[in-house]
């Protein structure tokens, strides 16, 4: 069986980034699939459930809403190893055409107050899972340590 893009990523040598993982077409359209990394793949910790959980719920409600992107959001999710996010969106895009939304993204969580949209018995099926303040602190190492100053070495593989 023929391995998939993802797993023909050198991890060893992947850092935090903003990565397009792939491009798919459906129909006449073209889905940009976008790595959002933000741990460091087998040299640090991956990141807890219930921050990612709250990243997760804070960051979909913030780009389903967004004024600009919200008709090209189609999903945004972690990934199962703990390391980061996917974001796909409709569009043949690359990496900086969304490194100022994923800023905004990441700023609206770290500056979130008040109730986690979601975090109920009656709209989610983990609920109590969830931890605004790791979230915080995440989304906070994210925007310091990638996003303010992202050059192409954390925009583009090396492969």
């Amino acid at each position: 069986m023929k391995p998939i893009a993802s797993f023909t990523v050198d991890h060893l040598k992947l850092l935090p980034g903003v990565y397009v993982s792939r491009k798919d077409k459906v129909g006449e359209n073209i889905i940009t699939t976008f790595d959002l990394r933000m741990t460091r793949p087998n040299y640090e910790p991956v990141m807890d459930t219930a921050p990612i959980h709250t990243i997760e719920h804070i960051g979909a409600v913030f780009l389903r809403n967004h004024d600009k992107y919200k008709d090209d959001i189609v999903y945004f999710g972690p990934m199962g190893c703990r390391t980061g996010f996917y974001l796909i969106m409709s569009g043949d895009l690359n990496s900086p055409d969304i490194v100022d939304l994923i800023m905004e993204m990441f700023e609206y969580i770290r500056d979130f107050d008040g109730d986690i949209p979601g975090a109920s018995p009656e709209c989610c099926g983990n609920f109590s899972d969830m931890d605004l303040p790791a979230a915080k602190r995440i989304a906070d190492r994210y925007i310091k340590e990638v996003l303010e100053d992202i050059g192409d070495d954390r925009m583009y593989y090396d492969k």
